[in-house]
């Protein structure tokens, strides 16, 4: 079976995820997201491990046939689901395409995916459920919350098979949003967050009790406005245009570009999401590192 992880997460990168756990700002029993380091253990279906028996164990749990060959008691142990799920909704909309011109085969898109592989592969190392929604007016597409490595493998399959177009979703397509994810979930938002949609859902979504982790991705070019020469400015949603010099745009981009940043910072805290961002040309997990890093713990 091909590596479908490789693609997606750099080896680098997945090996300083082992040192990460996705910790929920608030603590859920002894179990849930970020507050258990292996899966959790009980009477599930998928087996998982066997380990000594204890008294008070159901004599049901005993594996027999190991009893007979080595003479001790053991009991099989399975999965049990996490009390808590994340959700990842990807924003796969027609801006999410844009790259920079110095680097055109690595666009906003392929680094949001591999940021939502990332996250999903924090969450199966934590045995805890994820699921994923990609977001945009065309195509709205929907994995229910599982754990393990089969719905690791649907993920990623989805990821690999996802191009972005047209704009953000409209608020009735994401209805389904709301039956499905949990009063105690949490959401990671993955998005270039330039449609107010994007920040309408968030806070919506904060508002009715669900913690949410914005993440946003960025070029270089928004951050540095690293241009010269005269150019054409398209809005990948809207079509429209803007010629001019880039060096005479420069100050002006770049503070209102700022300004901008601000007001969406300002309104993520005044909803309570936590936020991080993921600029094209730094390292994938950033952001991840950013929030559940040692620093930020």
């Amino acid at each position: 079976m091909p590596d479908l992880i490789a693609p997606l997460i750099p080896g680098d990168v997945r090996h300083r995820l082992k040192a990460l756990t996705l910790v929920a700002r608030r603590a859920i029993g002894d179990r849930g997201l970020g507050l258990h380091t292996s899966r959790a253990r009980g009477s599930g279906l998928e087996f998982a491990a066997y380990r000594p028996y204890e008294p008070g164990d159901e004599p049901r749990q005993i594996d027999w046939k190991l009893y007979g060959r080595s003479d001790r008691f053991f009991v099989r142990e399975a999965e049990r689901e996490s009390p808590v799920a994340l959700w990842i909704l990807l924003d796969a909309s027609a801006s999410m395409a844009q790259a920079d011109a110095r680097a055109p085969g690595y666009a906003r898109l392929d680094a949001a995916k591999g940021l939502t592989a990332a996250l999903a592969e924090l969450a199966l190392a934590q045995g805890d459920r994820f699921a994923l929604a990609t977001l945009s007016a065309d195509a709205f597409d929907l994995i229910p919350a599982a754990g393990g490595t089969r719905q690791r493998d649907r993920l990623h399959h989805a990821l690999q098979a996802l191009g972005a177009a047209g704009g953000f979703p409209a608020e009735a397509t994401l209805a389904p949003l709301w039956d499905r994810i949990g009063a105690r979930d949490l959401v990671g938002i993955v998005s270039d967050w330039f449609d107010p949609a994007c920040l309408d859902l968030a806070t919506r979504l904060a508002a009715a009790g669900r913690e949410v982790l914005a993440l946003q991705v960025l070029t270089v070019t928004e951050r540095d406005f690293d241009l010269d020469g005269g150019y054409r400015f398209r809005d990948p949603e809207t079509g429209e245009e803007l010629l001019g010099d880039a060096a005479a745009l420069r100050a002006e981009f770049l503070a209102r570009f700022a300004a901008a940043q601000a007001t969406l910072a300002a309104a993520w805290h005044a909803a309570g999401i936590r936020h991080a961002r993921l600029v094209l040309d730094e390292p994938l997990d950033t952001p991840l590192q950013a929030l559940f890093g040692r620093v930020a713990r």
